[in-house]
């Protein structure tokens, strides 16, 4: 009888696994959805839209982008940790949902693997500090002897509390040891430039998209870049990290699925990824918008992303004890 029950479930074991590694095999026989935070337009959907095109040449179906913008990114987590764990319904957020500050946002800052499953990386948008000419500095290194010589007088846009922008300039401070003031911006980079430009405001910190128009008008003057090295589109910007070695600071954005989404089904998709961004065609569109591709395996993510959190933490905790 024990002998008969115990292959009975061998049995069902097997045929079980058949049937899922077949439905996994036939991944995907429908179009993809992809959520993202990010307004129609904005720099991460533009990213997401060629990444999508590749991505559905691969997989041989549509990529569907579902745009879900709100609360600083808790719209877009809670749509997409409802979303069932099939592979048909994906996610990419960006690094603040990740990063933020805790309890600022409903359901943020997000945790792997807790509540998603890497997939891979799309790409990271270094950070830009910038400046007016009317300022009179044309380095980093200028700008620092100069809050060191009127602390407190120079000031940094802060484009949302615990955003990249406001991590981004506490981390200069810190590094630097300078004493540069905060202004918060709900009105984004535009409200910035604006004060930037008319002599109100020290520096504007963002990625490159919102910064490209003005910094080729001249308007502003880019100083230091938040990545490792000097990017190669531009050469003549130095990185913040030859004045203050370890110092780097980007936006990232990665590709995830609902827990639970079949192994199987990850990796095919991880795999398209790796392929689509080793593309020279993807990463010549995405470098114009100031994004940067860095292939990635799904266990390379799960350690990058908690990197990032642990690299952040005493900023943000220094952030969280300020009025």
């Amino acid at each position: 009888m024990m002998v008969r029950c115990f292959r009975s479930v061998v049995a069902c074991l097997l045929l079980c696994g058949t049937h899922a590694a077949a439905q996994n095999d036939g991944y995907p026989n429908k179009p993809i959805r992809i959520i993202t935070h990010s307004a129609a337009g904005g720099a991460p959907d533009v990213m997401l839209r060629v990444i999508g095109e590749g991505l559905g040449s691969l997989l041989g179906q549509q990529i569907v982008v579902l745009n879900q913008p709100g609360a600083g990114g808790a719209v877009a987590a809670r749509a997409a940790v409802g979303a069932a764990p099939d592979g048909y319904t994906l996610y990419m957020p960006a690094a603040s949902a990740f990063v933020t500050l805790a309890g600022l946002q409903p359901n943020l800052p997000l945790q792997v693997p807790r509540d998603f499953t890497p997939i891979g990386f799309v790409g990271e948008q270094p950070m830009f500090l910038t400046v007016t000419p009317a300022l009179g500095v044309s380095t980093l290194q200028e700008f620092i002897a100069l809050a060191k010589k009127e602390p407190g007088k120079l000031s940094y846009a802060a484009t949302g509390r615990g955003t990249m922008t406001n991590l981004t300039g506490e981390l200069l401070k810190a590094r630097a040891n300078i004493d540069v003031l905060a202004v918060p911006y709900t009105g984004g980079a535009p409200q910035a430039l604006s004060d930037a430009i008319g002599g109100r405001l020290s520096m504007v910190i963002e990625g490159l998209a919102a910064l490209a128009g003005s910094i080729q008008g001249g308007s502003i003057k880019a100083i230091a870049v938040g990545s490792p090295e000097r990017l190669p589109d531009f050469p003549d910007v130095q990185a913040a990290a030859e004045v203050l070695p370890g110092f780097n600071a980007r936006g990232w954005t990665v590709l995830v699925a609902p827990v639970g989404t079949p192994d199987a089904i990850v990796h095919k998709i991880s795999d398209a990824l790796r392929k689509v961004a080793g593309r020279p065609d993807v990463a010549k569109r995405l470098s114009v918008t100031g994004t940067y591709v860095r292939p990635m395996s799904p266990a390379e993510v799960l350690a990058f992303i908690q990197a990032e959190q642990q690299m952040w933490k005493p900023i943000l905790e220094k952030i969280a004890a300020e009025p």
